[in-house]
């Protein structure tokens, strides 16, 4: 089996998995925080990752996305705990790749924080201490180094300036890194233009330039130490046309413009969003709307917009991977 680093120099896209918390929620595990079924229910975080190995995902990321302390203080628990659950993550995710028999590399996901922090709102009265939001993805990060990932996957990021501090860390593990934000639709009210922000205002654009600066990282620029760029989820509610795959499609040719635009080369972009809309249905459970089918329909476009790492976020299904995997392999 090829190192990460060498596959990703592969002309031939890789799979990535699909939703991890929406399949707890389709078991009927309902958690305060998802990390928590690496120690409650471990067979059935064994089961999804190996549904999604089955389904033909050739990376899987591990079941960590809220498992820091920050997140997990709201749990009454603390940074033993936070390592302790980053490690049966990651055990388990190997677990099922043994059990599949299959070549499959394992993402060490990393997630937001759990609100502000003080490099966006200015101070630590409203947001958490720059100094705690590091050292929070220091103790995760390393732990999923230690256990042995093959990469590190920063997901769902709301701020450029967070994602650049986990960045700092990581690159400390010699691990390669892909990076992903979350985007919302904005508007240029002069242009018309459409441009991809996050909720704190970030563009695509602001990102490579907040990765180059050093701000976060005693000057150094953290662009080279990046290997994957992208994006993920997308909680778009009223804008079917930025939401699921076009959202994707649209936000990888953004930031294709941004890297051409900064004279960024070598790097694979990364593209995996949620199953279209959240909705409620009769029932009062959340529904996604963009099926297996109508998803794998976009596939070709996303890549034709230069995604190579593709799979799905909130909403997607084993099934949704299956088909994504069946049209990867009819356009070899």
């Amino acid at each position: 089996m090829l190192s990460f680093q060498e596959r990703i120099k592969s002309k031939k896209p890789i799979l990535f998995d699909g939703g991890f918390g929406s399949q707890l929620f389709a078991r009927n595990i309902e958690l305060a925080n998802s990390a928590l079924a690496n120690l409650s229910y471990p067979d059935d975080v064994v089961g999804i990752h190996l549904d999604y190995v089955q389904a033909g995902a050739e990376a899987i990321g591990t079941n960590t996305f809220v498992v820091s302390p920050l997140h997990l203080q709201m749990a009454e628990l603390d940074k033993s705990d936070a390592q302790r659950l980053t490690r049966l993550g990651v055990q388990h995710a190997k677990t099922a790749v043994a059990a599949s028999e299959k070549d499959v590399y394992i993402a060490g996901s990393v997630g937001p924080s759990p609100g502000a922090i003080e490099a966006d709102s200015g101070d630590t009265t409203f947001g958490i201490a720059n100094a705690e939001v590091r050292e929070a993805h220091k103790l995760v990060i390393n732990t999923l180094a230690e256990e042995g990932v093959d990469f590190l996957c920063l997901e769902t990021m709301f701020s450029a300036k967070e994602a650049a501090i986990a960045v700092d860390v990581a690159r400390e593990t010699g691990l390669p890194i892909a990076v992903n934000l979350t985007y919302k639709c904005t508007k240029n009210r002069k242009t018309g233009e459409i441009i991809y922000k996050t909720d704190w205002g970030h563009s695509v654009s602001d990102l490579l330039q907040i990765l180059a600066s050093g701000e976060f990282s005693k000057g150094d620029s953290l662009i080279d130490d990046v290997d994957i760029i992208g994006l993920n989820c997308g909680a778009e509610t009223k804008q079917t046309e930025h939401s699921g795959m076009p959202y994707a499609i649209t936000g990888t040719q953004q930031l294709n413009t941004a890297l051409t635009d900064m004279g960024v080369e070598d790097k694979r972009m990364m593209a995996y969003p949620n199953a279209g809309m959240p909705q409620l249905d009769d029932n009062y459970n959340t529904v996604y709307t963009q099926s297996a089918d109508e998803m794998g329909g976009y596939i070709s476009e996303l890549i034709k917009s230069g995604a190579y790492i593709i799979g799905g976020c909130c909403g997607t299904t084993p099934a949704h991977i299956k088909t994504f995997r069946d049209v990867l392999d009819s356009t070899e």
